[in-house]
């Protein structure tokens, strides 16, 4: 009977399939201002959605098959239910690398989901998203430089590596040497990006909305918000041109460390973004100051350098919540691959052997505006979080967007903690310890309110959705931070709720204070 479904659904979805790429391409080619690649789109987009279809039903259909039968709790449920999980992961792995563009930051973003997808999600999309995705080749590479600059790379700089160091979604890596011997980092965009984002994020839209149809269980139908804000291509759909220029990201990156220096001037040294190259940097070419450092998550190397961790996780922390609460101006992809940690150039060793570390934020495509109401009310509810205060928890919910009736699941979901622990007095209650039961109970906890996680990520404004994602993404660093840190979570915590001010969680204006 499940077979039979599924054989209907698979042909209703390869019929709306081929009518929304043929009509979605023919859009492409009449107001594309180049044909070639407008053809070339009309024979891909196809293949993708097609691409799309198969590989949802495969999952699917796995997953209704072969626990077809199985006694919820049984063990062997279990260990299906495993080997299920991690096949259902490298389909979707798969489908990320061939499509690329706006399925690998839905990739990325799925590995920073430890605690509400299966752990074997987390673990693969993790293992290979964030800085091993698929790569241009060295002639891509040159055919966008002699389009931007003019002239090949090798014409460009005195020493051009055709080898990346990095790949990601959007672009790509090389490290190079400028004429005058200065060591940089070279951000080159994957060519013909522009032209595949419009039609990534619809055919997003179009399979979750389509699973969901026929498949009212597996309710997706976030994520094509999701691929929509999580990816650079976009904040206003229409505007994807702006959108993938790296002279707005290059801007974004002065404007952050001048909002430090003005704004934050106490962390302001602790802070940093690679200086930019304007006269060798284009809307598709990034050229900046190549920086050595540790990845974020990389405990071992960070220890080597003198650094302690818990001094790093309390840095990442400060420096966020000054940019959400304070500056307004949001760094929204602080993943393991974008945060890099450095000895303090200016500090030197204690007697100890340690140093201060130094936060270097790199990728400063996606940046978010929040406006002072948003600010007020998001740091109005991190104060209540803190101090169990069930009434502003609720209040400030609702003024988020969450409504009264879902007000305690987005505070579970920002915490990532059971109602009953958000509302704990205890000094630790919001503690995540990070073992199996932990993650067991909240996982157990996404899977029986998923209905309801689906309704509350459906109505939420887009702007709360990207704090949501930025906060899985700082929780995804801390939690690779503390496993090795000196003091606990807990102890960083009862000195938050020491301090008046709450500096961690900045509450701005006079009046909330």
């Amino acid at each position: 009977m499940a077979t039979r479904t599924l054989w209907r659904t698979g042909k209703k979805l390869a019929l709306v399939s081929t009518a929304v790429c043929v009509g979605g391409a023919g859009a492409t080619i009449a107001t594309s201002d180049d044909p070639a690649t407008a053809l070339k789109l009309f024979t891909t987009v196809p293949v993708r959605l097609a691409r799309d279809s198969v590989t949802a039903a495969s999952i699917i259909f796995d997953y209704e098959y072969s626990l077809w039968g199985l006694a919820e709790e049984s063990v062997e449920r279990s260990k299906v239910k495993h080997e299920v999980h991690l096949r259902s992961a490298r389909k979707l792995q798969e489908l990320c690398f061939r499509n690329g563009g706006i399925y690998i930051k839905l990739g990325q973003h799925i590995g920073q989901l430890e605690y509400l997808v299966p752990q074997e999600y987390v673990q693969t999309m993790r293992e290979s998203m964030l800085n091993k995705c698929p790569v241009s080749s060295y002639d891509q590479v040159c055919q966008v430089f002699k389009k931007e600059l003019g002239e090949t790379p090798d014409k460009v700089f005195s020493e051009f590596d055709p080898a990346p160091i990095a790949s990601a979604s959007l672009a790509q890596v090389h490290v190079a040497r400028t004429r005058d011997g200065q060591k940089v980092a070279v951000k080159v965009q994957h060519t013909h990006l522009t032209d595949t984002a419009a039609a990534d994020h619809a055919t997003v839209d179009f399979i979750v909305n389509a699973i969901h149809r026929f498949f009212p269980a597996f309710d997706y139908r976030h994520l094509a918000y999701l691929s929509l804000l999580c990816s650079k291509h976009v904040a206003i759909v229409s505007n994807y041109d702006k959108e993938l220029d790296f002279m707005i990201e290059a801007k974004n990156s002065e404007r952050c460390l001048d909002n430090f220096r003005k704004q934050s001037p106490h962390i302001a040294d602790y802070v940093y973004a690679p200086k930019v190259y304007w006269n060798l940097s284009t809307s598709k070419l990034l050229t900046m100051e190549f920086m050595d450092g540790a990845q974020v998550n990389d405990v071992k190397t960070i220890q080597k350098l003198g650094i302690q961790p818990n001094e790093v996780a309390k840095l990442v922390s400060q420096a966020f919540a000054e940019m959400i609460f304070k500056h307004g101006f949001v760094h929204c992809d602080p993943h393991e691959a974008n945060l890099l940690v450095r000895p303090l150039p200016s500090s030197k060793r204690s007697i100890l052997g340690k140093r201060k570390p130094q936060l270097v934020l790199l990728d400063h495509g996606l940046y978010k505006e929040l406006d002072y109401y948003t600010r007020t009310n998001y740091a109005a509810l991190w104060k209540a979080l803190i101090f169990a205060d069930a009434k502003a928890i609720k209040e400030n919910s609702v003024k988020l967007g969450a409504g009264e009736d879902l007000y305690a699941l987005f505070a579970g979901i920002l915490t990532m903690r059971p109602w009953d622990k958000v509302v704990d007095p205890s000094v630790d209650h919001l503690v995540i310890k990070g073992n199996d039961s932990d993650r067991s109970e909240l996982q157990m906890y996404a899977s029986e309110y998923f209905p309801q996680i689906s309704e509350l990520l459906r109505r939420l404004p887009r702007v709360i959705l990207l704090m949501l994602k930025t906060n899985d993404c700082l929780r995804a660093v801390n939690n690779s931070l503390v496993k090795s840190c000196t003091i606990s979570i807990e102890m960083f915590l009862e000195q938050m709720q020491k301090e008046s001010s709450l500096q961690t969680f900045l509450i701005i204006g006079k009046d909330l204070i």
